[in-house]
């Protein structure tokens, strides 16, 4: 069970100083889902309207690095991510204030609708860099189970976001756009990474392999990615998730991750 703490719960400093920037709070709700914050609240303002505020204790040093990570690619995201308007540190906490997305998570199951709109929102995802900011590169994640070449294959320029589950995807009420939230994992990699990742939440969803894998080759990325380095990324991704959960639990995600072998990349 992931702790929520609730606006009136969160230290008196630390609400007026919310309120200061924002006007009074004149509601709040809190957000069930998410793992990575123990506030997560959607917040109604006398100055700037609704609000989505997250927290974490600064006790939780891993916690406030991943914040940290969300304010820094704010502006390198903007148009695709949630935009940051305020950043909060007092009374034990850490906190980020974005304007709210009125819209609903996701849909990656058979006959969805909103496969265009997520494939639209990672194709302007490509034309991101970590220019100005230095996000760790891709290989760092895994470093412990690298095999030589690895890090060169898994090597690139690009703004990843590397995890596009569903809670992380919201499909705009109004306009049916999705926006990409939640990037405290950001890192730097191939292009094609993002869309193939999202390709194995396809088939995670109900998706066929072949379906998913007919969306992912919609990405010029993908279709002129480098076989080697494929095969880099998902082997180290199983062999990363095998260690971490133990090989009989990770089997089913890795095999969904094994149907990225074997596409036929135009380059090669």
């Amino acid at each position: 069970m992931v702790e929520r703490v609730g606006w009136e719960e969160l230290p008196a400093a630390l609400r007026s100083v919310v309120e200061a920037h924002t006007g009074r709070v004149t509601s709040s709700k809190t957000v069930a889902e998410g793992l990575n914050c123990v506030a997560a609240l959607v917040l109604d303002t006398e100055r700037d309207g609704r609000l989505f505020f997250k927290g974490v204790r600064e006790a939780d040093a891993k916690a406030v690095a991943a914040l940290g990570w969300e304010a820094r690619v704010n502006e390198a995201v903007r148009g695709v991510g949630p935009l940051l308007l305020h950043r909060f540190r007092d009374g034990g906490w850490s906190c980020l204030a974005f304007a709210h997305i009125d819209g609903r998570h996701v849909d990656l199951g058979p006959g969805s609708n909103d496969l265009a709109a997520v494939a639209d929102a990672l194709r302007r995802m490509q034309t991101f860099s970590a220019s100005g900011f230095a996000a760790p590169p891709l290989a760092d994640r895994y470093a412990a189970h690298l095999l030589p070449g690895d890090a060169e294959c898994l090597s690139g320029t690009s703004l990843l976001h590397t995890d596009t589950n569903p809670h992380n995807i919201m499909i705009g009420n109004g306009d049916g756009v999705a926006y990409i939230v939640d990037w405290a994992m950001p890192a730097t990699g191939p292009a094609w990474v993002d869309p193939a990742c999202t390709a194995v939440r396809l088939m995670e969803c109900g998706q066929s392999p072949a379906d998913a894998l007919t969306w992912l080759g919609g990405f010029a990325s993908w279709r002129h990615a480098d076989p080697k380095s494929v095969e880099a990324f998902v082997h180290v991704t199983c062999r990363d998730w095998t260690a971490t959960i133990g090989e009989r639990d990770a089997e089913p995600s890795n095999a969904r991750f094994r149907h990225l072998l074997g596409f036929p990349h135009e380059s090669y």
